[in-house]
């Protein structure tokens, strides 16, 4: 017995469009399976994912597609980690100097070369980890 090499993730679009040949044959199921076919073959490139792919993402709440896996990536995207905290610069002689631990000077606090926070908001927090597609 011969067994066929698999086929790439690249050529699933072209055997999801194999029904569509059928159409034309008259059987009954053809035509809503030809409609679906084409309807999931459309929400790939609109999407970004199958219409199978947009309901394992609502259930499960992580973004998953199969174009993922057609990147050589997991089927789902992992959690996105925290982003890390940033480097306290200050301004010196004509240089900027920085420092992972501003406490470690002991004296007056300092002035830092960017203004604004250093940490996400609790709503910016609650954005970042919430499920997909927002819900």
């Amino acid at each position: 017995m011969r067994v066929l090499p698999p086929l790439p993730l690249s050529a699933l679009p072209l055997l999801a469009l194999a029904p569509l040949v059928l159409v034309g044959c008259g059987v009954p199921w053809t035509e809503p399976a030809g409609a679906f076919v084409a309807a999931d073959a459309a929400t790939i490139p609109v999407l970004g994912r199958s219409i199978g792919d947009t309901v394992v993402s609502g259930v499960s709440g992580r973004d998953c597609s199969v174009v993922r896996l057609d990147q050589g990536l997991s089927y789902c995207r992992p959690p996105e980690p925290p982003p890390d905290v940033p480097t306290f610069c200050t301004r010196s002689l004509g240089v900027v100097d920085c420092w992972r631990n501003p406490e470690a000077f002991g004296g007056p606090p300092l002035r830092g070369v960017a203004d604004g926070p250093t940490r996400l908001t609790p709503e910016q927090e609650a954005h970042r980890t919430r499920r997909w597609p927002g819900i």
